[in-house]
């Protein structure tokens, strides 16, 4: 943005109204995709469904990872706000049919059109953010978000507890109403509407094909410890994505508006930051996932309690995000703060790999504060980064590269985690006696076990637990490596240009953008609804 644009954008009281909506907009979208998760079993129960239950969680994951990229695209192409009001108005409507849902097929197809509308929120949010605010400011602005996704990965588990033990499941959805309702109304009355490009022909087929590899990612990710790693299914699973991870390049090519422009990926810049996302994202959520199933077997917390234990990493995270997104408005130390983050977060990570069922209480908080300061640092860092290097027309299809390799990261993160962790429990526990009930493959089995054989047990799935995080550490290294060779766009903050250290890249929407008016000041990149 130039001066002359800065002078014409939003108030501060307008973009303080703004990112209050956007705020509320993220926190629901986050906390849906894990406030159900201590709410399953009374969901089985409820409605009779035990066998297909994990499709509730699955649905949701599958579903905003799939249309990710294609929000993104069409924020683009017919203006951000418009498409953020229809994909939080998608969820509200959906989270109402999740609550009223009288069986496990309902609750399954309002969770897929929840993350429709989810999956839009969020990458809308963060590509708004760029709209809104100078690419000196952005990373302030996202850090907010960042620590609002981490927070709700924390309190998801807990609200959903306790709307099941003293309400009902339902209201892990109804809650949404409520708050969505106000920040949509605050949303329309403040959001600014960006410049749109030209009308393109939308890229179905680019679209279809990218949900399909999204698919069957997430379907192996969710599915592939279940239905086993070696199946027809899952073998036949990547074999189809992989296919059509292929054939996506020749489509997007020949696109004239693609959904994802291949030019983008000449940038070095996007890509290493979509990889360092992708290999953070991977580690934070096995912290974020398995800490607190930790803490409840091992140490026999109370799914409240482990929230309050996990406090400490709460606490570095809110902290190390808001110090980076005040840091990052010196452009030219986003790498320095993103390395700092990688470095501490994979410190945690190996700290973690050292816990054991007798590791004192204040040690973990030490262990946690030291993970969630590396955890707070990274995600936004990385999206500010690949904003400011590409123009201000492709924002949408650059956040939900970066999205997209987010929400995979995750994914793939949990799954691979999680097959550590029932793998190295299941060897350590070969010899113990399964009469009564205990099973190797199920660690909330133990405390069927006799008095020394329960704490054999502890010790073994604490040290499975250790073993996974040394295991995960290494995607780490691999993501500082990459943060080594990323040269992110050096701007004084009165410009938005393409990266710096590569050539300028336009997608075919920005070439067809509408042209400035011929005479009057100078156009802002935003403009008040």
């Amino acid at each position: 943005m130039s001066k002359a644009d800065n002078s014409s954008s939003p108030k501060a009281g307008g973009v303080a109204a703004a990112m209050s909506a956007l705020v509320m907009a993220v926190l629901l979208a986050a906390l849906d995709q894990t406030i159900v998760s201590t709410a399953l079993p009374r969901i089985a129960e409820d409605l009779n469904g035990f066998d297909d239950i994990a499709w509730v969680s699955a649905a949701y994951l599958l579903a905003s990872t799939a249309v990710t990229p294609l929000w993104g695209k069409l924020g683009d192409m017919f203006g951000r706000k418009k498409l953020y009001l229809a994909s939080t108005s998608v969820f509200l409507i959906a989270s109402v049919a999740c609550g009223l849902a009288q069986n496990l097929p309902e609750l399954v197809g309002a969770r897929v059109l929840q993350g429709v509308g989810g999956g839009g929120m969020i990458v809308l949010t963060f590509a708004l953010v760029g709209d809104i605010v100078a690419p000196s400011e952005r990373g302030r602005y996202q850090g907010m978000f960042g620590s609002v996704y981490g927070v709700a990965s924390i309190v998801g588990p807990l609200l959903g507890g306790v709307f099941t033990d003293q309400l009902s499941w339902r209201w892990a959805f109804l809650v949404n109403l409520p708050v969505g309702i106000v920040a949509l109304a605050i949303a329309a009355r403040f959001l600014p509407a960006a410049i749109r490009g030209a009308r393109a022909r939308i890229d179905y087929l680019g679209a279809t094909v990218l949900a399909g590899i999204a698919t069957g990612l997430v379907l192996v990710t969710s599915f592939g410890e279940r239905w086993g790693w070696g199946s027809p299914a899952i073998v036949g699973l990547i074999a189809a994505t992989v296919a059509l991870a292929v054939a996506l390049v020749p489509i997007e090519r020949r696109a004239a508006a693609p959904v994802l422009p291949p030019a983008m990926f000449a940038s070095r810049t996007v890509v290493f930051s979509s990889l360092i996302a992708f290999f953070a994202n991977a580690a934070m959520f096995s912290v974020l996932v398995y800490l607190p199933t930790y803490l409840q077997i091992v140490h026999g917390v109370s799914a409240t309690l482990s929230g309050i234990h996990m406090l400490p990493l709460v606490a570095g995270l809110v902290v190390s995000q808001s110090l980076a997104g005040r840091w990052a408005a010196q452009v030219e130390r986003l790498r320095t703060i993103l390395l700092a983050g990688l470095v501490a977060n994979l410190a945690g990570l190996l700290l973690l790999g050292t816990i054991g069922a007798a590791t004192d209480t204040l040690v973990l908080s030490v262990y946690f504060l030291i993970t969630g300061v590396g955890i707070g640092m990274v995600p936004m860092v990385v999206l500010t980064t690949v904003q400011n290097s590409v123009p201000t027309a492709d924002l949408g299809a650059a956040s939900a590269v970066v999205t997209f390799a987010r929400s995979i990261g995750a994914a793939f993160g949990v799954a691979v985690f999680g097959t550590l962790l029932n793998t190295g429990f299941a060897d350590r526990t070969s010899g113990l006696p399964t009469a009564g009930g205990f099973d190797t493959t199920r660690p909330d089995t133990i405390g069927r076990l006799p008095g020394a054989l329960r704490d054999t047990a502890l010790d073994a799935f604490a040290h499975a637990t250790a073993g996974g995080y040394l295991w995960i550490a290494p995607a780490l290294a691999v993501g500082i490596v990459l943060a080594l060779f990323l040269k992110p766009a050096r701007e004084s903050g009165e410009t938005a240009t393409a990266d710096h250290s590569e050539p300028a890249f336009h997608s075919a929407t920005a070439d067809r953008s509408e042209p400035a008016p011929v005479a009057g000041p100078a156009q802002d990149p935003v403009r008040t609804a």
